[in-house]
């Protein structure tokens, strides 16, 4: 009843004076309102990092090729000829963390269709289950090629949004024929949007065909006929080094005979792959996952201990972890200048509440003098900056969901509502005035009775 009744002072108290009662919640008005905003946009940004990755596959792997070296000179890694199809087979046999896997096999060239063409950003030749794991399995339009197609090198493929819009426009992609590098594909599907990367690369901007298809008619397509206009080219010239006498038709270079070729047979063409994307079964088992591939891939390529991989294993939640890290701390940056206002705000209360102390000095003695205790003083006063900071905490935390609403509607930024910090702000607001409206109380309280009946 006590504090019933002190609340009830401290209320009339305020009362008397509004404006000078919300001028000093004014600072914690804009230190709740800042951490709020700060935290929400916070929040908004790490979702969309997360999203942006788990658009790239869910606990997926990227395998690439190791590095070539010529003359001691590294060429980088994805620059051997160390994958297989069948690597990809025995991951998926012996890896018991590994969900599922995908050959890549990158083209590029450009596409024609009827008076239109294009040059999308990604040609890939890959399997039905690379939809699998980069969590693509949606298409708006047609289905997805199969295993058969595979086997066979058909000509077919499934393309982008950007790859339609471009080349189709508003007409139906579904049994069309394009020209890829000069190579006639069927269009059999169409993909959901998918959007841009981390990177700002448009993945609609793609098109998907059999590896097989893209490895044996795609790629040797392009190389075999760059060397074919080379030679050409140069054979319309007098004197080059593949046509050193050109009147009698010889070249540089006699032609082997059946012994001399027996001798020097050429290499039996290798079915390699340009990366194989695996997805682990859960994001715990990621680690497991790197393990066993290793081992396998080691084995499979008979390296001996010591020894370099001759492959890379690229890790996506390692990138998801460094890119949140730098959005956490970010955001702890900027809640840290907001809780500077929140100091500065309960400053500015503690002064104006030595102020209504020093106002209110006789009214203080007179309410001693008739029988108060010290105590009800305080928890008056107390009450009274409370009360002041409980309010400027309510109307800053509705001013950040405005400025966060506002910040996503007008400027598109992601923002997320976080439940711990409009919580957290109640509380530092309530702990604001306990602190910072201590003293005040504790000095009213302590007031000689016919001193401050004295008080002019």
């Amino acid at each position: 009843m006590r504090v019933m009744r002190s609340s009830g002072t401290a209320l009339r108290a305020l009362a008397r004076n509004k404006t000078r009662a919300v001028l000093t919640t004014l600072g914690i008005v804009i230190g709740i309102a800042a951490v709020i905003a700060m935290m929400e946009i916070g929040n908004g940004a790490s979702m969309a990092i997360k999203d942006s990755i788990s658009s790239m596959g869910s606990n997926s792997l990227l395998i690439f090729p190791g590095s070539t070296a010529f003359g001691g000179a590294r060429a980088g890694a994805g620059t051997g000829v160390t994958l297989t199809a069948d690597d990809k087979e025995a991951i998926l046999s012996h890896c018991p963390d590994v969900a599922r896997a995908s050959v890549v096999v990158r083209a590029g060239g450009q596409v024609v269709y009827a008076g239109r063409n294009w040059v999308p950003n990604s040609i890939y030749g890959t399997e039905p289950s690379y939809l699998d794991v980069r969590d693509w399995t949606a298409l708006t339009e047609g289905d997805v090629f199969t295993g058969r197609d595979i086997r066979n090198a058909s000509k077919v493929c499934i393309i982008g949004q950007t790859v339609k819009r471009e080349l189709f426009e508003d007409e139906s992609p579904i049994g069309r024929d394009i020209r890829i590098s000069n190579i006639s594909f069927r269009v059999v599907g169409v993909l959901a949007p998918k959007g841009a990367n981390l990177m700002g690369m448009d993945q609609d901007d793609v098109i998907l065909a059999p590896w097989t298809t893209v490895k044996y008619r795609v790629s040797n397509k392009r190389s075999s006929s760059t060397q074919a206009s080379s030679s050409s080219s140069s054979s319309d010239t007098v004197n080059t080094l593949s046509s050193l006498y050109p009147s009698t038709g010889e070249g540089l270079y006699p032609a082997l005979s059946a012994t001399q070729q027996a001798n020097t047979p050429m290499p039996v063409r290798f079915a390699n792959v340009d990366q194989i994307m695996v997805s682990a079964l859960s994001g715990e088992s990621i680690p497991r996952a790197i393990d066993q591939i290793t081992t396998l891939l080691r084995e499979r390529h008979r390296l001996r201990a010591g020894e370099e991989d001759d492959f890379t294993v690229r890790d996506m939640t390692e990138l998801t972890k460094t890119l949140t890290s730098t959005s956490t701390l970010m955001t702890r940056l900027l809640l840290i200048v907001a809780l500077i206002s929140l100091v500065v705000g309960g400053v500015g209360i503690m002064n104006i509440m030595l102020v209504s102390v020093t106002e209110r000095t006789r009214e203080i003695g007179l309410r001693l003098a008739v029988g108060a205790k010290g105590r009800d003083i305080l928890v008056q006063f107390l009450l009274e900056a409370v009360m002041l900071c409980l309010a400027g905490g309510l109307m800053g935390i509705a001013l950040g969901r405005g400025i966060s609403l506002v910040i996503s509607t007008v400027l598109g930024w992601p923002t997320e509502i976080s439940l711990p910090a409009i919580v957290m702000s109640v509380v530092v607001a309530m702990s604001v005035g306990v602190v910072f409206g201590f003293y005040p109380a504790w000095r009213a309280s302590r007031l000689d009775p016919i001193e401050a009946l004295r008080y002019e």
